[in-house]
């Protein structure tokens, strides 16, 4: 079937180079239409939905709120966890799905549980919704207003944010939300003071409800005159604070009494729960940009630049959006570190060719190979809906050595049989005789390069979401070079090569002078090799046992962490502060931060802005650390160096617990595990005084270990309330029910909305609350009057019992159970060591009471369960290439000898990884199995050749030699074209290249043992291994 697919491909030469042409063409309009990305989305599958409550306590968030919430979606097909988090104030439930099913569909699911569940949560205590159709790499834009005149309020700049800049961004194509913080959102305030209402007899609640009621319009239908018809408006909506003012409350003996005699009405901004600060001078404006689900990150980043240019052009003078993080410069920058890469991979690899090759026409042929694989490639990634960034295009310029193998041995078989072709033999049939000759081995040799990657594509989760695309992109890649070895190299072989035109070309040495020099050491080398078995044995132990002497040396990890070039600084502080408090402290460090020569700007966010993206409290903040371009920095060399020196330039801040994050690895930190760092020990139990006991414990123990920073705990306690508990046998003496007290007390201490003023579109609300001399103390609030059915006024003290308690800050769950989490970072070790050292310890030092148990999440769990999954799939993946060459060779001896390549190529990545420093992470497996390939692949064509000289007759030993010698070309091409494809990501610093530099470390490794084993110990191990072909022979010649 081969050789009629080779003949056919000769034959319509014509029709083959025009398909090969348009699937290139075809490719390079995918490739422009591909979304590009920084980073594979790792993303968990999850609906999150938000409850905003009036001020409730986090315990009674979980009972009336998360509860009834988390309850209602058990049961949901296709659901995996439910964790949740009961704030101040605040309920985030996330519902996480198996991965692959759709988020429409979930969010439908969820939403019609949602039904039930507001049945559920009593009235008043807020209505939940889901949150934005996004992902955690959904923030593509931070920006903050800047007020050149500085004349603006900040009601004045947040009203420009939500009714402005909000509302044009948002019809952006893309965009799903645009979330404001800071500032204050605009109010009108009705401050009350309880002595004119006193005074009037007028209560708090008759003022709540004359407010509503003399606020609205009405519609009358219409009426016809004149034969015209005239609709009828009957307007009464306030619009301005003198309509407010002059409501009329209360009319006695034909003596009204006005609003403004019992109030003072005035602008104001809402009660907030998050501030912003920039550079230490003090408060601004901000807004975030949401991507919708499965949009192109960089499309809707140009498309949100360019609405900005324009909202620009038509805010107030002095006014203009500033774009503080983007995404797109870390797009950009991944993309180029890659496409660096791969194009001097490429240029690596034509140098190579043309050296071996020793002949223009020939390297011409090969490096076609690569633009047709790659565009090939790039057009099958648009079908599967690959987006192009670091995991995706590093996994075509890992492959870039590997997509010239087989049109390599094509090509070079067919120079070989150009040279020896008697001169009156067409050279139709010779290209088309050598063609066939290797083509068989060369199927199965990329066949059996895609089939190592099958693993790759068994993983699941962050892994999998991290690694399939590469996965993905060299499968594709490998097809199209058997595409192009096929069906296109023997065609461009046939058009541009041609035989030697003179005698003495013909009888000159066919190998170049590099070969030639090479085989006058390689001949007596691999002679003495097969003499000499036993030399070869000792090579080979003697390289397995380096390498297991050096493996077990080796550090564990996930993935080396990913340099973003953004770095954000989280604060935790005092659980019970207050919001002007920690913005005073954060821009305190603010302005230590921008003492440093290499940091051009910080801006923070303080605690929560509009719900949907962030869930944080006022004690928390996260400090976004812009930075001049590395080739500025003087006091560090790399960002974890600038972390350093950052750490010292702050030293201890009281009060204050830190740690060092970035923008995208934070925001999946804490959708994947609920925290915002490396590291999560998650503690669980019921009690949350024992839970935060002994997480305390396991911090100091934790701490101890070396490698811990910036260990913290939750804080889930510490927080003060006022417990207000109403007396019920006092209200019964005064007949007043408990709602009675308790909208007094919502109303007088939190305020009550009592409805809208409308200016065009814009609608703002209207508030009703006592003066804070009146509210602010517990003295304050112990005076409130409560009105009883017969008129009387009694003291809010005299109905309840008012006291100081400390209470909790957060409650978080998942599944129905009560954790808490102890998260770190790791520093100067691999993660899988630190942990097992502290588990170790914690075990030792920290008693855990019976039904309290102890976790470990975040990378660490990552990569146990990807070790689980790849420990599963890799034997089965060599069972399956063992049988893939037995189909091959008919021979159980000659597929074991091949396999052998496998354990002298683990040896020199496992001794790559230990040379450089390096652990043992997911890219490094990723890079052994890539290894598995290539090094079959050498083998086969090296067996292949030996096979065919013992079918002409040659005793072992001489084939031994002879077709070494006669391989040693391919062999080292194809090893060398891979190793210096990879040369350029191992010796990149470009962003992202931490995460490629492991995989190009062990193949680069691997292939110089690999290639060792196959020139120098196949050859001798050939006779124990060529029992088969030995015998065929045999019979064939007593046959004849």
């Amino acid at each position: 079937m081969i050789e009629r697919i080779i003949r056919m491909v000769l034959k319509n030469s014509l029709l083959l180079g025009v398909l090969a042409v348009l699937v290139m063409a075809a490719g390079y309009y995918s490739y422009r239409q591909l979304p590009v990305d920084a980073f594979p989305d790792v993303s968990p599958n999850l609906v999150q939905v938000f409850t905003v409550t009036e001020g409730l306590a986090p315990e009674e968030i979980e009972t009336y709120v998360t509860y009834p919430i988390e309850i209602s979606m058990n049961g949901l097909p296709g659901i995996d966890n439910i964790r949740s988090v009961s704030n101040f104030g605040l309920s985030v439930v996330n519902i996480y799905f198996e991965d692959g099913m759709d988020i429409y569909f979930a969010r439908q699911l969820v939403g019609e549980r949602l039904q039930e569940a507001r049945e559920q949560i009593p009235e008043g205590f807020g209505d939940p919704e889901m949150g934005p159709i996004s992902t955690g790499m959904g923030l593509v834009i931070f920006y903050y207003l800047e007020d050149e005149t500085g004349e603006r309020t900040l009601e004045e700049l947040r009203t420009i944010q939500d009714w402005l800049v909000k509302f044009h961004l948002q019809t952006v194509p893309g965009v799903t939300e645009v979330l404001g913080i800071g500032g204050y959102e605009k109010q009108y305030h009705v401050v009350v003071q309880p002595d004119a209402l006193l005074r009037y007899g007028v209560t708090l609640q008759e003022v709540l409800d004359q407010i509503e009621d003399n606020n609205l319009n009405v519609g009358a239908q219409f009426i016809e005159r004149d034969a015209e018809e005239y609709v009828v408006r009957s307007v009464g909506l306030v619009s301005s604070l003198e309509d407010i003012e002059n409501i009329v409350i209360k009319a006695s003996d034909g003596t009204p009494t006005f609003l403004k005699q019992l109030a003072t009405v005035e602008i104001g901004g809402a009660v907030r729960r998050g501030v912003q600060t920039y550079n230490g001078l003090g408060e601004v404006v901000a807004g975030m940009v949401v991507k919708l689900f499965g949009t192109n990150s960089s499309t809707v980043i140009e498309r949100v630049e360019a609405k900005m240019e324009e909202i620009n052009g038509i805010l107030p003078e002095g006014i203009k959006l500033v774009p503080y993080y983007e995404q797109k410069t870390l797009v950009a920058a991944c993309v180029d570190t890659v496409t660096d890469a791969l194009l001097q991979g490429i240029g690596l690899v034509v140098v190579i060719l043309i050296v071996f090759l020793g002949s223009f026409r020939p390297s011409l042929v090969v490096g076609l190979s690569i633009p047709f694989s790659v565009l090939f490639a790039t057009l099958w990634m648009k079908y599967f809906g690959l987006s192009a960034n670091l995991m995706s295009l590093g996994g075509l310029a890992i492959a870039i050595g590997m997509m010239v193998d087989g049109t390599i041995v094509m090509v070079e078989n067919v120079d070989r049989m150009l040279r020896q072709a008697a001169p009156d033999e067409p050279r139709f049939q010779v290209v088309a005789r050598a063609c066939v000759e290797v083509a068989r081995p060369i199927v199965f040799a990329i066949s059996i390069i895609v089939i190592v990657f099958l693993p790759l594509f068994t993983l699941q989760g962050v892994e999998g979401k991290t690694f399939r695309p590469l996965a993905y992109t060299v499968a594709l890649a490998m097809l199209g070079s058997l595409v192009f070895a096929l069906f296109i190299a023997p065609m461009l072989s046939n058009l541009v090569m041609r035989p030697p035109t003179t005698r003495a070309a013909a009888t000159a040495p066919q190998e170049g002078a590099i070969v030639r020099w090479l085989l006058k050491w390689y001949r007596p080398l691999v002679q003495r090799f097969v003499v000499h078995r036993g030399r070869a044995i000792g090579l080979g132990a003697g390289l397995l046992a380096i390498g297991v002497f050096i493996f077990p040396r080796l550090g564990a990890e996930f993935t080396p962490e990913l340099q973003e070039g953004t770095m954000v600084l989280r604060l935790n502080m005092a659980p019970s502060i207050s919001l002007i408090e920690s913005t005073r402290l954060t821009t305190l460090v603010e302005r230590r931060l921008m003492k440093i020569p290499e940091v051009t700007g910080v801006v923070s966010r303080i605690g929560r802005g509009e719900v949907g993206a962030h869930t944080d409290p006022i004690n928390s903040a996260e400090m976004y650390i812009l930075l001049h371009p590395k080739d500025a920095w003087r006091s560090a060399e790399n960002q974890e160096e600038l972390q350093d020196v950052i750490r010292d330039e702050l030293g201890e801040i009281p009060g204050v617990l830190t740690n060092f994050t970035q923008p995208i690895a934070m925001t999946v930190d804490e959708l994947l595990e609920g925290v915002r760092a490396e590291l999560a020990v998650k503690l669980f139990g019921d009690d949350l005084d024992l839970l935060k006991q002994k997480a305390d414990e396991i911090a100091l123990t934790v701490n101890e270990v070396s490698g811990a920073a910036d260990v913290q705990v939750d804080q889930i306690s510490g927080t003060p309330q006022l417990l207000i508990r109403v007396d019920r046998q006092a209200i019964a003496r005064y007949g007043i029910n408990v709602a009675d007290v308790q909208e007094v007390i919502r109303a007088a201490v939190g305020g009550a909305a009592a409805g809208t003023v409308f200016e065009g579109v814009r609608r703002f609300d209207i508030l009703v609350r006592y003066a804070p001399a009146y509210r602010s103390t517990p003295e304050a609030i112990a005076q409130i009057l409560v009105q009883g059915p017969d008129g009387v006024k009694v003291p809010l003290g005299q109905l309840a019992h008012i006291e100081e308690i400390i209470g909790p800050r957060q409650i978080t769950r998942v599944n129905s159970q009560r954790f808490i989490t102890v998260q770190c970072n790791v520093i100067g070790r691999d993660i899988v060591s630190f942990v097992g050292e502290a588990q170790q310890a914690i075990d030792d030092e920290v008693n855990l009471p019976p039904g309290y148990l102890v976790t470990w999440g975040g990378q660490f769990r990552l990569q146990q369960e990807a070790n689980k999954r790849l420990a599963l799939v890799i034997p089965i993946t060599l069972l399956i290439l063992l049988l893939l060459l037995f189909s091959s060779f008919n021979s159980v001896k000659n597929a074991v000898l091949i396999l052998l390549n496998i354990p002298l190529a683990l040896v020199g990545g496992v001794v790559g990884l230990w040379l450089t420093d390096q652990n043992l992470s997911v890219p490094a497996s990723v890079g052994f199995i890539a290894l598995f390939g290539i090094a079959l692949e050498n083998g086969m064509v090296l067996v292949t050749y030996l096979n065919q000289l013992l079918r002409e007759g040659i005793s072992v030993d001489e084939a031994s030699v002879k077709g070494a010698c006669m391989r040693v070309r391919p062999v080292l091409m194809t090893a060398l074209t891979t190793a210096l494809g990879l040369i350029p990501l191992l010796f990149s610093s470009g962003t992202g290249s931490e995460v490629q530099r492991p995989l190009a470390t062990v193949v680069t490794g691997g292939l110089a043992t690999s290639t060792l084993l196959t020139l120098l110990v196949l050859p001798a191990l050939y006779k124990w291994f060529a029992v088969e072909i030995e015998k065929e022979v045999v019979d064939d010649r007593v046959a004849a």
